[in-house]
């Protein structure tokens, strides 16, 4: 069973490191500086007063922004010989992954509310469709606690924070872009390929129209990915 005053005592440890750290400030001014040009350029290049655009990069975003909050998760314990004195502490594997996902999580949570600010400008200026912003941001959290996941999973299995962030981004990457090479493939796979593809699912909730298959998508690659870091973390005790 799972201890959640473990897992939140590795929760509040993990979740202050970041605002420690300057990274977490470098990597969430990239990301608003990112998302920004996305967002103005259709507002005044396009003058199109909706977050389309936006949403329909976050998952190529999130690709290398993610992995970047991730890298150091566990590299830079398993590095610095930290991960043992952890160890010794009254806390299981499944907790110290379960308090780094939720720091993760929280932090991404933390680094989208300044967008925000896109929809109200909107909502201000015209009509604002409220379905596909809400969609939108329901789908970034799911798509961001996958690319977590994910990023843990590259995190467990190397020392070297750059080789996890690279792992991590290539991951990401693929799942994003799969659905867009479909042109490659036989008509016979291009279903099967489809729902693989990460954009795919995000681009659907992203509509407003939430469907339980998109959910049990994100859902169920978090728990493989968090799963598969858990049997690597094991092998290291």
């Amino acid at each position: 069973m799972l201890n959640f005053n473990s897992a939140a005592r590795i929760f509040n440890r993990e979740f202050k490191v970041y605002f420690i750290s300057p990274i977490a400030y470098i990597v969430i001014s990239i990301f608003l500086v990112v998302t920004g040009w996305f967002f103005f350029s259709t507002f005044f290049l396009y003058n199109q007063a909706e977050l389309r655009q936006f949403f329909a990069l976050l998952p190529i975003t999130f690709s290398f922004i993610i992995p970047a909050v991730t890298m150091r998760l566990f590299s830079e314990e398993l590095n610095t010989g930290s991960y043992e004195v952890l160890l010794t502490l009254p806390v299981t594997t499944r907790e110290i992954i379960a308090g780094k996902f939720m720091a993760a999580l929280t932090f991404l949570i933390i680094m989208m509310v300044p967008t925000l600010f896109y929809a109200i400008s909107i909502a201000f200026i015209g009509d604002l469709d409220p379905g596909p912003v809400i969609g939108g941001y329901i789908g970034s959290i799911l798509l961001g606690g996958m690319f977590i996941g994910i990023g843990i999973f590259a995190t467990s299995l190397t020392k070297n924070q750059i080789i996890a962030f690279i792992t991590a981004t290539v991951i990401c990457f693929a799942l994003t872009l799969i659905d867009s090479l479909l042109f490659f493939l036989p008509e016979s796979m291009l279903n099967l390929f489809q729902e693989l593809g990460a954009g795919y699912h995000f681009r659907n909730i992203a509509k407003g129209v939430i469907d339980s298959r998109d959910i049990i998508y994100f859902l169920s690659i978090t728990f493989v990915a968090l799963y598969a870091s858990y049997l690597v973390m094991q092998e290291k005790k």
